[in-house]
């Protein structure tokens, strides 16, 4: 990505508390940044198709959403030639009951194709953290 560039960041999640918190931590993070978001998983797999000449730089995908999961959306896109190439950080509050499932989780993701997995934190100071360390590690392996 080159300098002074936005980052052209993909957000679906289902909660508009969530969508609001995230649009207002990018907002205070030290990158240049695009935001569109999409409220669920038939959206996000709808504006994929229609936009698939200008794709986002990075999706951040809530994993349980209504109509189409985060799961199904993530094997749906990395099982597609025209989409798979995009970096996916899956960014779940689907906390599981204990750290041994949550690393068997985030393992998962990641052999399914997402680059990171990270949960929510309910501190905005830890979420701007955890978003603006996400976009560091994508623009670096993009680089």
């Amino acid at each position: 990505m080159k300098d002074n560039v936005p980052i052209n960041i993909l957000l679906t999640d289902d909660d508009a508390d969530d969508r609001f918190l995230f649009e207002k931590a990018i907002k205070e993070i030290p990158i240049a940044t695009h935001l569109i978001t999409v409220n669920n998983g038939e959206e996000l797999m709808g504006y994929l198709s229609k936009n698939s000449m200008n794709l986002p730089d990075v999706l951040f995908l809530d994993l349980s959403m209504p109509r189409k999961t985060g799961y199904e959306c993530l094997i749906e896109i990395k099982e597609n030639k025209k989409l798979e190439a995009i970096p996916i950080v899956v960014f779940t509050t689907s906390l599981p009951s204990n750290i041994r499932t949550e690393v068997t989780l985030s393992n998962t993701m990641v052999k399914l194709g997402a680059q990171y997995y990270v949960s929510k934190p309910s501190d905005f100071d830890q979420l701007k953290h955890v978003i603006h360390e996400a976009l560091i590690r994508v623009i670096e392996k993009v680089a």
